[in-house]
This record gives C-alpha cells, structure tokens and sequence, in this order.
C-alpha cells in the first residue's frame, strides 16, 4: 500500500498536469476561433473549384489510372485520434483500389510528421513524398502553393489527385473525407472544355491553380478539425486529472486519519499501561 509521502507527492504531479490541460486547452480555444474564420476564408477556394469542375463536366479517369493520395495531418500531437482517423481512412481506400485491381498504381504523399510515421510501418512501398513544418500556424495560401508545387515537380506520375484530411462536423466531432482533384487530362477531356480552343499552358496552369486552391481548402479545415480535437482532449484530460485528485485527495485523508488514529490509540494504551503500573505499587 502506498504510503502517505507517496500519495501526496503523486498528488501534487496530477495537479501540475492539471494546470498544464487547462492551459492548453484555453490556448486551443483562443487558436480556434482564428481557425474558424480562415475556414469561411477558405471555403471561397473550395466552391471556386467546385464551379470550375461542374461546369466542365469534367470526370475522373476510369478504374486503372495512376492514383495519388495526399495525406493532410500535422507534425503535433495532443490531440485525439485527428492523425489515426485520416491513416485509417487512407489505408481503407488503398485496400479498397487494390481490391479492384491488383495491380492499381497508388503514390502517396503526406503533410506531417504523424500519419507520416504511421502509414509508413504499414504501406512503406507507396510513399513518395513527406512534408513537415506546416500547420504551426494557420496555413496560407502561399503554404498550400508550395506543396502543390513540389507535388507537380516531385517527378510521381498521377491521373488523379485524392486529399485525404479531417473535416469539422460539430464542436466535439470531426470525421476523415477524400476530395479528389481533376488533372490537366481530365479537363482537357471534358466535353465543355473541348468545344473552345484551349491553348496547352492555359490548361496546365488552371489545374496547377485548381491543385493548390483545394489543398488550401483542406489545409485549413484539417488545421480547424486538429485545433478542436486539441481542445477537446484537454478538456477531457483537466476533468480525468480532476477525479484522479479527488481520489487521490480522499485516500490521503483516509491515510491520515489512519495513522492519527493510531497514534491515539498508543497514546491512550500507553497511559492506561503507565496507569496500571502504578495501581500496582500502590497495591
């Protein structure tokens, strides 16, 4: 059984952690609000594409083509499953194209340490590409532009671009989403592209554009996604250190009592033991 010392230094460690959750948490709520504003910011890169496609009418190359996966987490941790959820989600959709083909040629590239970490114990053979060093802050566009850049010139050959990254569903929930990127190809060969003369370099530079507009997108509402669940796994670790100290506090007091008790009862058999001996000589 623990001793007093041992429950009361113990105690006061789980009250330092305490105060260091509780700072972490009101640091991600300040962070968070910053976030949510350059999400709304963002959203204007992501519906500029989704007219762009739409009114292309372009399509993904059929079943067959060369895929990449671009995998969006951070090089922090502190916060929930926001890394294990896009790894899950990425390791689902290769097994799901390897399902179809056997021979299905899938890249991926990853931004952040962590689901960098993970998903090269488990799919070593198609990682091409790591960043690190973003999401410090909240991401820029000039962030989202040279990732898309060094993706363009990393020499991996690709029909298709897929973002897997964590998007925000409510204040305590987030869940994994794959949005995929048309390619120069697929809007050359959209009908609605094909019925003007579209000089090469025009297209290339627009899904260049279209590339770094969605991983903007992404990168925000990733960074947004992680920010919350950082809050929310403080909070959650303030109140298990919160119980932990009333229970610590309790068994301490129970301790004490204890041996106070103990004491007493020395005492008083001491004195009834000094009160005897003398009973005895007067006798």
């Amino acid at each position: 059984m623990a001793t007093l010392r041992e429950i009361e230094l113990r105690l006061k460690s789980v009250r330092n952690i305490e105060k260091i959750t509780k700072s972490m948490k009101m640091i991600a709520a300040t962070k968070l609000t910053k976030a949510q504003r350059a999400v709304n910011s963002a959203k204007a890169y992501g519906a500029a594409n989704a007219e762009v496609f739409k009114n292309s009418e372009a399509a993904l190359p059929e079943e067959g083509g060369k895929k990449l996966y671009v995998v969006i987490s951070s090089d922090k941790g502190l916060c929930g499953g926001i890394h294990s959820s896009v790894s899950k989600a990425t390791r689902a959709a290769v097994k799901e194209d390897k399902e179809k083909d056997a021979n299905a040629d899938v890249t991926i590239m990853v931004v952040g340490d962590k689901s960098k970490a993970q998903l090269s114990r488990v799919l070593p053979q198609n990682l091409a590409l790591t960043f690190n060093g973003v999401g410090k802050d909240v991401p820029t566009f000039g962030d989202a532009c040279a990732i898309a850049d060094l993706i363009l010139t990393s020499g991996v050959e690709f029909d298709s671009v897929h973002l897997v990254y964590n998007k925000v569903v409510s204040a305590l929930a987030f869940e994994s989403a794959i949005q995929s990127v048309f390619g120069e190809e697929a809007l050359k060969n959209s009908p609605n592209f094909k019925t003007y003369e579209m000089e090469d370099d025009a297209t290339k530079d627009l899904a260049e554009f279209a590339l770094a507009n969605a991983v903007y997108a992404v990168l925000v509402e990733g960074h947004a996604a992680e920010i919350n669940s950082r809050r929310n796994a403080m909070d959650n670790a303030s109140k298990n250190a919160g119980d932990m100290i009333n229970s610590l506090t309790m068994k301490y007091n129970r301790g004490r009592q204890a041996a106070i008790t103990n004491e007493l009862v020395d005492i008083i058999t001491g004195a009834s033991g000094k009160c005897q001996y003398f009973l005895f000589l007067s006798i």
